[in-house]
Order: C-alpha cells, then structure tokens, then sequence
C-alpha cells in the first residue's frame, strides 16, 4: 500500500524527467529544482534526487547550485558525441552482417518498406529511429546498444534545431537510399560493406546536423562542419 508523498518509483520519475529533455520540454539551461519536481510528482525528493544523478550520469543534466541544469553542449562536446556515434553504429552494422539472423533481417526489411512507403516527415523520423534500434538488434551486442542509447539522447536535445533540415524531403530521401545501401550488405553478409556504408551515412548526417545547429544559433554559431 502506498502513501501520499511516498517514496515512489524512482525509474518511473527518471522516464518522466528523462522524456521531458529529450522531447524538448526542458530545453539546454532548464534549471532542474528537486523540491519542485518533488511537489510536482507528488512524492518525496529521495526518488527525483536519484533519478537526475541517474540523468546526470548519462550526460543529459549537470549539478548547479539550486539543483541541476539540462546540460548545455558545446561545439566541440556535439562533434565528439558525433564521431562517437559514427564509430560505435559503424561497428554495430559490421556486427549485424556477421551475426544477424533471418528474424533480424525480416524486422529490418519490415521497417525499410515501412520507410519506403511513407511520406509524413514525424512518421519518417521514428520509422528511421526504428531501423536502427532494429540494426543495432541485429549486431546482438548489447553494450554498443546501450551506449548508443545514451548518444542518442544526447543529441536528441538539439532535435528541435535540426528538424528543419534533417526532415527536408531531400534528406529523407537520401536517407532511405544509404539504408538501403547498408541493408543490402547485411542481407549478403558483407560486413565490411555495411561498415563503410554507415561510415558515410552517419557522417553526412554529422555535417547536416552540426551545419544546422551552427545556423540556429543552439550554442554552436562559428563551428565549421568537417571536410
């Protein structure tokens, strides 16, 4: 039986926090306020203090003095999480050649015709985000998943600032294309392949993203996308 301002469960007050940045509700500098959070969850502040060191932990806020803060990036802080990521989908698509399944292979073509037949930019979005929960599956290493997780979210932050390009029609088209590309070399087991494909198409979206952010002016106005 449960009380009025009880403990209450700390991973549900994370997912709720957690989604609030990532969805952009409590955009880079939101001050964060325990005791505010407590009163709004209705609970005591022992369950939120654990779930934003768990945030905190995961790089999405940072301790300040009333509380924490929705951490703020700088350039160079977005281009490492970038090259991160370049580097740890690229070997889960090495991965997934080598290890997929024909269950795995089914999902991801599931999810590509999905694509394929879409054109509403918000359901395109999750649609990508799906395949490549579904690749990373397909690698069956969970610590990559994990980590990229993390990435994700990190970036996702900034997804208000990068809609705008990152869902153009052009974009969205070349997407489906590199998918396609990375597709085939699992399907044929070439991993090799696969992680050359998803070298360019992580780093074409790098330099979309980073370009983007530097014309919205998101802490990242003067950064210079690499060459």
């Amino acid at each position: 039986m449960t009380t009025s301002r009880g403990g209450g469960d700390a991973g549900g007050h994370y997912t709720r926090i957690r989604q609030s940045i990532v969805g952009g509700q409590a955009p880079p500098g939101t001050v964060l306020i325990p005791a505010a959070l407590s009163a709004q969850y209705n609970v005591s502040r022992t369950p939120v203090r654990e779930a934003l060191i768990r945030l905190e932990q995961e790089g999405l806020v940072r301790q300040a003095t009333r509380g924490y803060v929705v951490r703020a990036r700088t350039p160079e802080e977005i281009l490492e999480i970038c090259e991160a990521r370049i580097a740890l989908e690229s070997s889960a698509a090495q991965a997934a050649a080598t290890r997929r399944t024909e269950l795995d292979l089914a999902r991801l073509v599931h999810v590509h015709e999905s694509t394929a037949a879409s054109s509403d930019p918000g359901e395109l979005r999750a649609l990508n985000h799906e395949w490549h929960l579904a690749l990373r599956e397909a690698g069956h290493n969970a610590t990559i998943a994990e980590l990229m997780d993390r990435l994700d979210a990190q970036l996702k932050v900034y997804d208000a600032d990068t809609s705008a390009a990152t869902d153009h029609p052009d974009n969205l088209k070349l997407i489906l294309e590199e998918h396609t590309g990375i597709l085939d070399a699992v399907r044929r087991r070439d991993a090799e392949a696969a992680r050359d494909r998803m070298i360019e198409h992580q780093s074409r979206t790098r330099d979309l993203r980073i370009g983007a952010l530097a014309r919205s002016g998101s802490g990242l106005r003067g950064a210079t996308p690499p060459s």
